[in-house]
């Protein structure tokens, strides 16, 4: 993937680097659960099953930060606070289904 111009070096850093946050364990799941619309925290959980609500809460703010996940508060009463999935978010949702397709027909599990 090198070529003389250097492209090849700005792909790899690019790749690397949208690895750094989607090779994160439960960041592809949380995804996808966003996928069909906005979650509660709650609903969120339900969906990524064996998270703990520590480690859901540390991914969807680290997703928030790069801009893939966005956090709603409404006021309430009771007060509700719901995730979703920004542009950025959804267009990564046919990648990650591609990714994950190519992995179940050429990848074993170790």
């Amino acid at each position: 993937m090198v070529d003389e111009g250097g492209a090849g070096h700005a792909c790899d850093a690019a790749v690397v680097l949208a690895f750094s946050l989607l090779g994160k364990r439960w960041n592809g799941m949380i995804i996808d659960a966003l996928g069909p619309g906005p979650l509660s925290f709650v609903a969120l959980r339900r969906a990524v099953v064996g998270i703990s609500d520590a480690m859901l809460s540390d991914r969807v703010a680290e997703l928030a930060e790069a801009g893939v996940v966005s956090r709603t508060v409404d006021s309430g009463p009771p007060v509700a606070v719901a995730y979703a999935l920004t542009q950025s978010g959804r267009d990564l949702v046919p990648l990650l289904q591609q990714l994950g397709t190519w992995a179940s027909a050429n990848l074993t599990k170790a």
